[in-house]
């Protein structure tokens, strides 16, 4: 690993999530948390700026995650984590939580996030068969869209 060029470290070190992807039990949940400091960011922006950042990360999440698989040398290893926090502010979009006051839904919103992401409802599991980048991350964002849904009806339903 000494002999990456920087750009390769760089893309690494993303893609493990500062090397949270390197827990060797639930990885995935860790890595996740880096994103939640991007969703408290954006969860004061109208619901398109949340959007088209959340849109961004996903498609940037894909050449890291393609990066990191090339040098892990293993298909969709498990300490590259990108696609689990990059993906995560999809999972937010639109919820009203600060204009509310409200904070402890996002707790209930992250944990519905991890269980489609854990469970890979159709077509989440037939996605991840893609090859490089677009198979670690096209999963996961689907597994996002439904965890959406399921938030905003959470969210709308309790509070």
């Amino acid at each position: 690993m000494n002999s990456l060029k920087p750009h390769e470290r760089a893309a690494l070190l993303l893609a493990t999530g500062f090397n949270l992807g390197r827990i060797p039990v639930a990885s995935g949940t860790f890595g996740s948390l880096l994103g939640l400091p991007i969703v408290f960011g954006l969860l004061h922006l109208p619901w398109w700026w949340q959007a088209a950042v959340a849109a961004t990360l996903t498609v940037a999440a894909v050449p890291i995650c393609h990066a990191a698989e090339r040098i892990l040398g293993k298909k969709d290893d498990g300490r590259i984590v990108a696609d689990e926090w990059m993906v995560l502010p999809v999972s937010f979009i639109g919820l009203p939580v600060v204009a509310t006051g409200v904070w402890w839904p996002l707790i209930i919103c992250w944990l519905a996030t991890r269980v489609f992401d854990i469970l890979k409802p159709p077509p989440a599991y037939q996605l991840q068969r893609f090859h490089g980048g677009v198979g670690i991350v096209i999963d996961d964002f689907i597994a996002a869209l439904y965890a959406l849904a399921a938030n905003h009806l959470v969210y709308y339903l309790i509070i």
